[in-house]
Parts: structure tokens; sequence; C-alpha cells
């Protein structure tokens, strides 16, 4: 018997996709269950089928979709579960506990992805309206951000995967095809459980655990900081354990000229994200879009759906999120993604994306990194997938990785650098918000009443010139004429206007977008810092305590060192970048600003020239 489901969202089929338009709180049949890709086979009353995100339904039985997460290996851990003795106790639900292997509670990976709000159609991309208009607001009206309400914590919430300052109004999230959720070419057995090591979920806390399964890890209860997409735990977790094994992954950090810096390659590494062409699978059921990644070591194409780029994201996030804020992907969208103008804004913000991890030097450096650029064939792939999804080094356990070249801080030094970013990425957030505000105001004036404004004039003086004509005067042509040249300078001048966004300011707010993404990234990477400095001055109890001995207590301080040369290692190449793309956008956009009313002075010397001088 075939079982009913209720229709929870709203979904608009994709024209030649064999997908079917529903609506919340329609009634529809399920027919197929099975077609993966988190779609399902559906009926609505009027007979017509097609295919509908599973996520999007509720089976008249109940009952969700299960998510599934790659594994990050089994490295056992100390048990450090008397930290939790000096932690403050906070009102409200306690926090969430994991056994054996502490990982952080479900991400909110691309598997439960963001509202498909984002430029759901073309015409949001167009001249016509403004792309940015769902940036600063959240459900209630207002602007959210993720900054921690007390700096000190380490809980800044869950989402920044998506929008880490808010966006549009709720919705459900995409039926997301990302790794491990269908079987294509590339996934027959790539995230199958077996290989992966699989999870084993349960509901211990509000958002929940997910225990890891194998025998590996020792048993062990760590308290769970929420970091959004990456699963790592506690500072502590680096503090006092014994570091893994250095060698390939050392990373260097030496002092610069303007203090602590990563060591940069000799040659700059980039890459070109290009040529989209549509593709299908199942037996044509299901299309995506694929692209073409060339890298200048190479100049040899590797071609990359959006999951694979997604993949590489939450593989970065997962060895690197503690110690580099790594900014997420543009949203995935259900309606709209075969657009033209989508997919060219698509590939103009991947090219983004991957430009700002091409030009980092321990992200582009990392062997997954190298593998999504220049893979030779499948089998290469496959392999260095499973490579990467083995490592242990990952979480905070990044920092035993990296060696700075200098004297060991002092922890007050420690505390005063840490609050010092804090302070400005905070400031910073602040001032690129206020761009992107001032931006969509000024986008929608460009789009909307302001070229109507030059049009009325225009009108204007096209009516009144056609009056005059109307005299039966001998003497006025030219004065007619040039009336009426005036009228139609204006109405061209409202049309310069309203595409000019699109040639300088739609740059400056991109910009300001990348910003925005990556400044939601600092709360957790500098709250990781906060959190082990607060162990270390916890250090002196836990002795008293007999929890820890003197040399542990020397050791966590040293460590903590360690982390702060990487956090300033971090804001130096982040200044570095700043001031570079902030001098480059505002060329751009001053440049284009002087051409634009150039040509708007130009015209109008052109229509002041036709009237006669008395």
């Amino acid at each position: 018997m075939a079982n009913k489901a209720q229709v929870l969202y709203d979904f608009t089929a994709e024209l030649g996709n064999n997908e079917l338009t529903v609506r919340a709180g329609e009634k529809v049949t399920i027919t197929n269950q099975n077609v993966g890709g988190g779609w399902i086979e559906a009926q609505n009353s009027r007979g017509e089928m097609g295919l509908v995100p599973e996520d999007y339904i509720e089976l008249a039985s109940g009952g969700a979709a299960t998510a599934h997460f790659p594994s990050v290996g089994n490295a056992a851990a100390p048990d450090l579960s008397f930290f939790d003795t000096f932690n403050p106790v906070a009102p409200g639900p306690a926090p969430s506990q994991v056994d054996a292997g502490g990982l952080s509670p479900q991400p909110d990976t691309p598997d439960t992805p963001s509202p498909p709000s984002l430029l759901s159609s073309p015409a949001e991309a167009s001249n016509g309206t403004d792309p940015w208009s769902v940036w600063n607001t959240d459900a209630t009206g207002g602007s959210s951000n993720n900054w921690p309400a007390k700096p000190e914590g380490t809980e800044t919430g869950r989402g920044a995967g998506a929008d880490p300052w808010g966006s549009a109004a709720p919705s459900h999230p995409q039926a997301y095809q990302g790794p491990g959720a269908e079987d294509d070419e590339w996934d027959d057995e790539w995230d199958d459980a077996k290989s992966s090591g699989g999870y084993a979920e349960s509901e211990s806390g509000e958002g929940g655990a997910m225990q890891r399964g194998g025998a590996a890890g020792s048993s062990m209860k760590i308290s769970l900081n929420k970091f959004p997409g990456f699963s790592k735990s506690g500072p502590e977790l680096y503090l006092l354990s014994k570091p893994l094994p250095k060698g390939k992954d050392r990373l260097v950090i030496y002092m610069g000229e303007v203090g602590p810096v990563w060591s940069y390659p000799e040659a700059q590494l980039d890459c070109v994200v290009a040529d989209p062409k549509k593709g299908t699978k199942m037996y044509g059921l299901k299309s995506y879009i694929e692209y073409q990644v060339i890298p200048n070591t190479t100049n040899r194409p590797v071609n990359h759906r959006y999951k694979h780029f997604d993949w590489l994201y939450e593989r970065l996030l997962d060895k690197y999120g503690s110690a580099i804020p790594i900014p997420s992907l543009p949203d995935k969208q259900v309606t709209g993604r075969f657009e033209e103008e989508f997919i060219k804004m698509r590939m103009e913000r991947l090219q983004g994306w991957m430009t700002r991890m091409c030009r980092h030097p321990i992200l582009s450096n990392s062997d997954v990194f190298q593998l999504f650029l220049t893979y030779k064939d499948e089998k290469d792939w496959k392999t260095g997938k499973r490579k990467a999804e083995k490592d242990e080094g990952v979480g905070v356990m990044i920092f035993s990785s990296i060696e700075p070249e200098a004297a060991e801080l002092d922890p007050v030094e420690v505390e005063q650098k840490c609050e010092q970013f804090s302070r400005f990425t905070r400031a910073m957030d602040d001032g690129v918000k206020e761009i992107l505000t001032v931006g969509q105001e000024h986008w929608k004036r460009c789009t909307g009443p302001l070229p109507k404004e030059y049009q009325r004039i225009g009108k204007a003086f096209q009516n009144l010139s056609s009056v005059f004509t109307s005299s039966g005067y001998q003497g006025e042509a030219t004065l007619t004429e040039a009336m009426t040249a005036a009228g139609q300078t204006y109405e061209e001048i409202a049309q310069l206007v309203a595409e000019q966004p699109r040639k300088d300011l739609h740059f400056l707010m991109e910009t300001n977008n990348e910003y925005k993404g990556l400044l939601g990234c600092f709360p957790d990477t500098i709250g990781v810092h906060k959190a082990a400095i607060e162990k270390v001055k916890e250090g002196d109890k836990l002795v008293a305590a007999s929890k820890i001995t003197p040399q542990d207590k020397v050791t966590m301080a040293k460590r903590v060192s360690t982390m702060s040369y990487t956090l300033q290692a971090e804001m130096n190449h982040f200044h570095s970048n700043r001031i570079y793309d902030y001098n480059r956008v505002m060329q751009l956009y001053l440049e284009e600003q002087v051409k634009f009313y150039e040509t708007i002075a130009g015209k109008l010397r052109e229509a002041h020239s036709q009237f006669t001088t008395m």
C-alpha cells in the first residue's frame, strides 16, 4: 500500500527536470521512496507525478531522514573529564556529552543546508533586483550576528555554514545532494558506512550528539562546544594530549616584519573555475552542473560538481577550522539552479572562494586541496578521498603540527593579543555590515526610483518641446529639437543609472560579502583560544586538586603560546589580504564611477551644445 504524506514546505518544480510542484499542507502519495539523493517520487491529488525533496514532506506515520556524517579518524584521547569540575555552571540545559572520541553535535553541514532563498530566480541577479537583499535580515526583521554575548565562551551557536549574520525568513533546508547522500558515477562506495567507520546517533542534549562507531577510542566524556560545521572537542584535548608524530604536516611560523607569519611558498598557487556544463544521471531523471577547475601548476582541467566543492570545504573545516577561519561556500539551492544568471553568479562566487583558499599558504598546500586540484583519474580521487576522511589530525589537534620559531609567550600577552583580535574583527564586522546595508539601499535606488526620476525629467522636456512645436512660430525649430534631444539624453542617463550597479557596486558588495562570511568564522576560532586561556588559568587549581602535575601545567602554558602564535600568524595573513583586497576593489569601484560620471557629463555637454547661445 502506498504511503500518504503531507507537504511541509512549498516547492516549485524545475522545468524539464521531472520534479513536482507542491504546496505546504497538500496531501501526496509516495510512489517511490528509494530514488536517492534526498529525493522521493510522489503523486498529487490531480494524478501528477514527479520528484520532491524528501525533507519537504512528512510521512503520515512520522519519521525523518537521517543525515550521514563522515568519519574523522579513531584517535584515542586522554580522560579529560576532570576539567568539567572547574567549569562554571550556567543556567539552562546541561551541555551535551559524548562518549568515546567525543565529537561536536551534529553540524549544520550542507547535508542539512540553508533555506533556498538567495537568488531563487534569475531575476534576483538582474539589474532590477538587489541580489544581496537577504544578507542583513533575520526572521524577526532585525539583524543578527555570530558573535557570542560572552566573548570568553566558545558556544556560538549552530548554522554559521550558511549565513553567519542571518539570512531570509524561515524555510526548510534544501534537499541537498552532498557526499554520501546519493550514488552516482563517483560516489558508489565513497561514503559507505563500512569504509568510513560510521556513526551511531544518540539524543543527549538539546542538539543531540554523535557517538562514533568502532572500538579504537578509549572511553571519555568531555563537554561539547557547539562549533558550527566542524567536529572538535574543547582545547583541553590538545593541551594535555600527546601530540601526533610530526612529519610532512609540520607547519612553521616564523617572526617577520609584522610579527608571526606563516611560511609562504615561492610561487603563488592560483586556479580558474570555468566552463559550467549541465549533466544528467539516474537515466536523465536528475541534472547537475559541473565546473572545470584549472590550477596554474598543471594547467590541466579537472571536473567538479558543487557537492565536491562542499566535500573539500568540510575536510578543510574538520582539519584546520580550530586554527584557520574557513569561509563557507555560496549557498546551495533547489529552484532556479539551472538558470544562466544563477549559474554565472554561482561560478563567480566559487571562483572567489577558491582564490581565497589558493592564497592561504597552509590550506593551498594541504594534501586534500592538492588532491582536489590535481587528481589524475577516478581511482586517484577515491584513494585520496578515503585517506583524507581517515585523517586523525583534525580539530584542535592541528596545533600539534604547528612549530613557532620564536620564544614562548607570556600568558598575559597571549590573552591581550586574543582580546585585541576579537575587538578588531567585531568592529570590522560592523563596518562590513554597514557597507552591505548602504550598498543594498543604493542598489535599490539605482534600479528603481532614481532611473524613473530621470525618465520623468526627460519626458517632461519632450512634452514641453511638443507644446512649443504646436505654436506654429517659424523660428523655434532649433529650440524644440534641442529640447527633445535633452529629454532623450535624460532617458539615456536613466538607463545608465540602472545598469551602473552591475559595473561597480556589484564587485564592492561581493568583496564585502566574502569578508562577511570570513569574519563570521572568527568568533569560533578566537573562542578556541579563549577557552584554552581559561583552562591555563585553572592550572593552579588543577595542580592543587592533583588532577594534573606541575609539568602538565607548564606544558599547557607552552601549548597555549603555540596557539597564540597561530592566531597571530592567521590575523597577519588576514590583514595582508584585507589591505590587498580593499585596495583592489576600491580602485575598481572608483574607476567605474569616474567612467560613469564622465559618460553622463559627455552626454550633458552634447545636449548643451545644441542650444543656441543668445
